[in-house]
């Protein structure tokens, strides 16, 4: 839990999170306070990784200060700020329960601070800061075409920095490299975990793409480039198979009649992603609408790509829910991760671009809505 008015982007579950000051990375407010409680499983420990702390300099940090205390040994960890830092970017305690608390007074300059952790159950398996600072944990550069594993905390898709790529080239390797999986669809970011990738030789270009509810950037030349593999560790890009639709259904569909009087019909039939002309629509002015894909059998479904209907007409959907279905009659809402309310999937921002969404934990059905 965190508690104050200085608390900045922050996402805490029981084995990792992320937390900053408000603002950060940009000057942290005056006169402000956070606590952040964190809370691991009993008989785990916790393991912080100190990505920034940049608070002004003041005697015995008296002005603004990062202090951790650890409630079960009564052991206390700073105060720190821009002339009293941590000794090492990795704090290794002997606690489940650990209390994070930042305080600033009148004062000109800092970023604040950037902090994440894990649990004792991931020691020595990659990054516990989703930032660009490096840390002990982080695995050294392996040669080419390598594959390691890494550790990322939940929390990485809101912090400061930018990825360059997408899932299918792989992602400049100067990209923030947790904020990058959340991007290719291999965590979630409300969870975070283990995610295995290769350094790989780089390429001439990078395209932008929008996925998971992340935009990266377009980007020239890099030397080498992060590749992920989203179950096991092969040479070359994780590629799904696109799975074949037997038949499409809809709530409704659109029955156009143009201005000189020739019928188009959008049917559910042509919402296959790969018809040329236009696509599904449902009839205008149609309250919650849906559209149904059958897999003609039970399927281990990953993900989704959306288009919109890109002749004549400018119209994509910007929003989405998913159901799913075994038999056709019972449907089940999709509610991601956190398992807590049905999620809503971020869709398409124009009619041109193809968006896709990744399903963490994926979906086992015959019937997708």
């Amino acid at each position: 839990v965190s508690a104050g008015n200085g608390c900045g982007h922050t996402l805490l579950t029981p084995h990792s999170g992320t937390l900053s000051s408000k603002n950060y990375p940009g000057t942290y407010p005056n006169h402000t306070m956070c606590c952040w409680q964190l809370q691991a499983p009993p008989g785990t420990s916790l393991l912080l990784a100190f990505g920034d702390v940049d608070l002004e300099p003041s005697e015995h940090c008296a002005h603004s200060s990062l202090l951790l205390a650890d409630p079960q040994t009564g052991t206390a960890y700073g105060p720190y700020c821009r002339n009293s830092i941590p000794s090492a970017p990795l704090l290794v305690t002997n606690s489940s329960t650990v209390t994070v608390l930042f305080n600033s007074t009148s004062h000109h300059s800092g970023r604040g601070l950037l902090l994440s952790y894990a649990t004792s159950q991931h020691p020595g398996t990659g990054t516990a800061s989703p930032g660009t600072q490096r840390h002990p944990w982080d695995v050294p550069d392996p040669p080419l075409t390598m594959c390691f594993s890494v550790y990322c905390p939940a929390g990485c898709k809101d912090i400061h920095g930018d990825i360059w790529g997408n899932p299918s080239q792989g992602y400049r390797d100067t990209s923030v490299l947790c904020k990058a999986a959340v991007h290719a669809g291999v965590i979630a970011d409300e969870l975070g975990g283990q995610v295995t990738l290769s350094r790989e030789k780089g390429i001439t270009l990078y395209e932008s793409a929008f996925a998971n509810g992340l935009r990266s950037k377009r980007g020239s030349l890099s030397e080498k480039r992060l590749v992920f593999h989203k179950v096991c560790c092969l040479l070359s890009p994780a590629c799904d198979n696109m799975l074949e639709v037997v038949a499409f259904n809809a709530s409704s569909w659109w029955h156009e009649v143009d201005v000189l009087g020739q019928d188009r019909a959008w049917v559910a039939e042509r919402a296959a992603l790969s018809t040329t002309g236009h696509s599904w629509a449902a009839e205008p002015d149609a309250e919650a609408a849906w559209l149904e894909l059958d897999l003609g059998t039970r399927r281990n479904v990953t993900g989704i790509i959306t288009k919109g209907s890109s002749e004549q007409h400018d119209y994509y959907v910007k929003s989405y829910h998913v159901s799913s279905s075994r038999d056709g009659k019972n449907w089940r809402p999709y509610r991601g991760s956190s398992n807590q309310e049905d999620k809503v999937f971020e869709g398409n921002a124009d009619s041109q671009g193809e968006v896709s969404n990744t399903f963490i934990p994926s979906i086992v059905a015959r019937y997708i809505r």
